[in-house]
C-alpha cells in the first residue's frame, strides 16, 4: 500500500497539500497537515504524488509498504 507521510520538521505550514489533496490532508489550527487516513486508495496516489512534488519544503512524501 502507498501511504502519505509528512516531516513535521520540514513543514512550514503553507497548506498547499490540503488544497491539492483535501481527501487525504486536513489542516490543524496552525495550518500544519493532519493526514486523514493511513493508506491511500489507488485513485488518489497520482494526485498525492503531485501534491508531494508541489510541497515548497518537500515535507510531504509517499511511502510504500514492503511487499
Amino acid at each position: 500500500m502507498t501511504r502519505l507521510a509528512v516531516d513535521p520538521v520540514l513543514c512550514t505550514a503553507h497548506g498547499l497539500c490540503a488544497e491539492l489533496l483535501p481527501e487525504a490532508v486536513a489542516l490543524d489550527e496552525w495550518r500544519h497537515p493532519l493526514l486523514v487516513g493511513a493508506d491511500l486508495p489507488g485513485d488518489l496516489v497520482r494526485r498525492a504524488r503531485r501534491a508531494a512534488a508541489a510541497c515548497p519544503t518537500r515535507a510531504l512524501r509517499l511511502t510504500r509498504d514492503p511487499v
